[in-house]
């Protein structure tokens, strides 16, 4: 079940759900909005190839505003952290708003129950102009859901507790440790 705006509002005043900083304008009928934070990451190609099984590199830039260029790629972040209890789950969509102008905002779309952290997001300019982006904008919009239960194993990964735009860490997966 999709949480409506007067549910969100009741978990957030209770505690139960923590997303912060925000205003409670930010909350949409079955949404919150979320805010375009002040970190990017660009991914730099190792030898010509990016690999799953390598730690990425990244340049890293601090502004308020950044420019993604035509048909680029970069990863950024929201300024709220966000605290699921383990009852809840969220999706991250992008503002029809954003998408329309040509940027496609993703997240691997999903958060898992007993997620805590800032949101990284990955955004692809299908443009065909470079465009700029502003800190502090609302960016994307964070869809909760309630879990018909509580989950016997709530995130606890590798990405619990970040604070700004996050890089790839596929390649601390078990499946590759396991193997080497």
């Amino acid at each position: 079940m999709i949480l409506s705006d007067k549910t969100i509002k009741r978990l957030l005043a209770s505690g139960e759900l923590g997303i912060a900083p925000m205003d409670l304008a930010q909350v949409e009928p079955a949404s919150v909005d979320l805010r375009l934070g002040p970190t990017f990451l660009t991914p730099r190609a190792t030898n010509g190839i990016c690999s799953m099984s390598e730690a990425p590199e990244y340049e890293r830039v601090t502004a308020d505003e950044f420019i993604v260029p035509t048909r680029g790629f970069v990863l950024a972040t929201t300024m709220e952290v966000i605290r699921l209890p383990d009852n809840l789950t969220a999706f991250v969509e992008g503002r029809s708003s954003v998408g329309r102008l040509g940027l496609f905002i993703q997240n691997a779309g999903w958060v898992d129950p007993g997620f805590e952290g800032a949101i990284t997001l990955e955004l692809y300019n299908a443009n065909a102009a470079p465009m700029r982006i502003e800190a502090g904008r609302r960016i994307c919009q964070l869809v909760i859901a309630q879990a018909d239960g509580v989950v016997e194993n709530p995130y606890r990964g590798k990405y619990q507790g970040q604070r700004e735009t996050t890089g790839s860490r596929i390649h601390l997966d078990s499946e590759v440790s396991e193997s080497s």
